[in-house]
């Protein structure tokens, strides 16, 4: 779902047959002034979304910026200003608002993890746990606040996890068939697998065939000894219950990526209000 279609999409959800609120008191051709007030400090993000779904609903829409997502942002500053028909405005609102604050706290929070390990190596990285159709967005969201992206489905990456590997049989016969169909469907996509404990990490060395080991739910010293088993031959991921006040003892590791899903699903919203403004 691309951007245009996302915005459709959500505004037929919300508006329907009618904004009756709007149609009831508000004169079709007026035309207002709206603010985006800032209620706390955080990282926005957003702001292009939310001119976007201005622009769908009225093209000559003026919508001035005055804070670019990724901005570092701190309570009662404006983010934007927009001029167009109320209707407009009023219709727009919400949509804007719940995209931004969303995407505000996950940038935020983004920016707090990579803020962590700034002084390491290892790269962030969110995960699939997102909110369906919201995707994109959200993904968007981590990189604007310093994180990287993971996949951005099952489409675009081979994930080999624990029950792909149960209800095939084992590690070996998991990676045998992922290259056997790979290699039949004239597809090149990266093979990752997870790996439960040191003795997986052996038969994955043995074996071949991935591109990057997952190593899951390990402290950080089981860690630092799978890192250095695979001694850079693949590349390496730490995931399982990681976060604010643990990632640094595993970026210490040497490890390439930590993957974090609540990166995304323990984002607080960031507070935001889109206010009239009314010339006196």
């Amino acid at each position: 779902m691309n951007t245009k279609e996302f915005i459709a999409a959500a505004l037929d959800e919300d508006i329907k047959d009618g904004d009756h609120s709007t149609l009831a008191c508000i004169l079709p051709d007026a035309k207002g002034k709206a603010v985006l007030k800032i209620k706390e400090d955080g990282i926005i993000a957003g702001i292009d979304l939310a001119q976007d779904i201005f622009y769908y609903l009225e093209p000559g829409a003026d919508f001035t910026i005055y804070k670019n997502d990724g901005d570092k942002v701190e309570k009662g500053e404006i983010a934007f200003e927009v001029a167009a028909k109320v209707h407009t405005i009023l219709q727009a609102e919400r949509l804007a608002l719940n995209c931004m604050q969303r995407m505000s706290g996950i940038a935020t929070l983004a920016h707090q993890y990579a803020d962590k390990i700034k002084s390491y190596e290892t790269k962030v990285l969110d995960t699939r746990k997102t909110t369906p159709l919201f995707r994109a967005h959200e993904k968007e969201a981590v990189r604007i606040g310093g994180g990287y992206n993971h996949r951005m489905g099952l489409y675009d990456m081979i994930m080999l996890k624990d029950n792909h590997i149960d209800f095939c049989g084992g590690i070996e016969k998991a990676i045998d068939r992922t290259n056997e169909y790979l290699k039949a469907n004239g597809l090149n996509l990266k093979i990752e697998i997870e790996t439960r404990s040191l003795d997986d990490v052996h038969r994955v060395l043995n074996h071949g065939g991935v591109h990057r080991i997952m190593l899951d739910n390990y402290t950080p010293e089981e860690l630092e000894k799978a890192i250095e088993l695979i001694n850079g031959k693949y590349e390496t991921e730490a995931s399982g219950g990681i976060n604010l006040q643990t990632i640094e003892a595993y970026a210490r590791t040497g490890v390439d990526f930590i993957s974090v899903g609540a990166i995304i699903h323990h984002a607080t919203s960031m507070d935001l209000s889109l206010k009239a403004q009314i010339d006196s």
